[in-house]
C-alpha cells in the first residue's frame, strides 16, 4: 500500500530522494511529496560554507616539533550534490587526511622562524592540494588559514630568552652611545668654562696691572723724593694686608698665624702653636 508523505527542506539545503534504494532526484527547499514506502528521503546536504579545525604535530628542518592548526573553509558545489553524497563516506577525514599529507611534506624543509614566515605559502599549497582532489567529490575548498603554530614550551622560553638578550644588547649600546655622547658634551663644556676662566683671570692680572701703575705714577708725581721702588713696596703691603683680612674674616678660619720673627726661639714659638692648633 503506498501514501503520499510531505517533508519540508530548509533554505541552504536540499534532499536527496531514493526509490526502492535507487537515487532518483533533490528535493529542492520548501515543502515536498514523496510516495511511501517505495520513496524516501536518504538524506540532506547543506550548501552552507563550513569549517574544519585539524591539528597537525609535526617538526621542522631544525628539529623542533610544533603544532599547526590549520581551519579548512569548505561547502557543497551546487552542480555535484550526487558526487558530495555518494562518493565519500565521510569528507572530513579526507580533507584531514590530505592537510595532514602537505603539512608533513612542507614544514620539514623550512626552519622555525622560517615557518612563521611562510604562513601565507603553506595556507596554498594546501588549499590546492584539497581543491584538485576534493573537486572532484563535489566539494569546493573556499579557504584554508593556518590560524596557529605552536612549537614546544622550552623553545618559546628559548626564542624570548633570544630576543630579551638581543634588545638588551642594543640597549646596552644605545646607554653607552649616550654615556659617551654626555662626556664629550660635558669634556667640551669643561674646556670652554676653563678656556673663559683662563680669560677672566688675565684681564684681571691686566686690570690690577694697569691700577698699580697709575697708582705708582700718581703717588710719585704727589709725593716728592719717592722712588718707584718704595712705593711698589707700598702696594705690596697693603695687599698684603688686605689678603690677611681677608682669610681672617672666613668661615673656617679659627686662627691666623702672622710671621714676625726676630730670633730663632721666634720660630719654635710660631711653630708650637701652629701644631697645637691644627690638632
Amino acid at each position: 500500500m503506498c501514501f503520499p508523505c510531505c517533508f519540508t527542506i530548509s533554505t541552504a539545503e536540499v534532499g536527496v530522494i531514493e526509490t526502492w534504494g535507487k537515487y532518483t532526484g533533490l528535493a529542492q527547499p520548501g515543502c515536498n511529496i514523496i510516495i511511501c514506502p517505495m520513496q524516501f528521503m536518504a538524506g540532506k546536504i547543506s550548501f552552507r560554507v563550513q569549517q574544519l579545525n585539524v591539528r597537525v604535530e609535526t617538526k621542522t628542518m631544525d628539529n623542533v616539533f610544533l603544532t599547526a592548526v590549520v581551519s579548512v573553509q569548505y561547502q557543497v558545489l551546487r552542480d555535484k550534490v550526487y558526487e558530495a553524497f555518494y562518493a565519500l563516506t565521510n569528507p572530513n577525514q579526507q580533507i584531514t587526511a590530505h592537510v595532514y599529507d602537505v603539512m608533513r611534506s612542507q614544514l620539514p624543509h623550512l626552519e622555525l622562524d622560517a615557518v612563521f614566515e611562510a604562513k601565507e605559502e603553506l595556507a596554498l599549497a594546501v588549499k590546492n592540494a584539497l581543491a584538485e582532489t576534493m573537486t572532484t567529490y563535489g566539494y569546493q575548498i573556499v579557504n584554508v588559514l593556518i590560524t596557529d603554530l605552536d612549537p614546544d614550551q622550552r623553545v618559546k622560553s628559548a626564542m624570548n630568552e633570544i630576543n630579551s638578550s638581543k634588545r638588551l644588547k642594543y640597549a646596552v649600546a644605545e646607554r653607552a652611545e649616550g654615556d659617551k655622547i654626555l662626556q664629550v658634551k660635558a669634556a667640551e663644556a669643561e674646556a670652554e668654562a676653563k678656556y673663559l676662566s683662563g680669560v677672566g683671570v688675565a684681564k684681571q692680572r691686566k686690570a690690577i696691572i694697569d691700577g698699580l701703575r697709575s697708582s705708582i705714577v700718581d703717588f710719585s708725581g704727589q709725593v716728592e723724593g719717592s722712588s718707584t721702588k718704595e712705593v711698589m713696596d707700598l702696594l705690596l703691603l697693603t695687599q698684603y694686608f688686605d689678603m690677611v683680612r681677608d682669610v681672617g674674616q672666613a668661615n673656617h678660619c679659627k686662627t691666623t698665624f702672622t710671621p714676625s720673627v726676630v730670633g730663632i726661639s721666634d720660630t719654635m714659638r710660631n711653630a708650637i702653636l701652629q701644631a697645637n692648633d691644627g690638632k
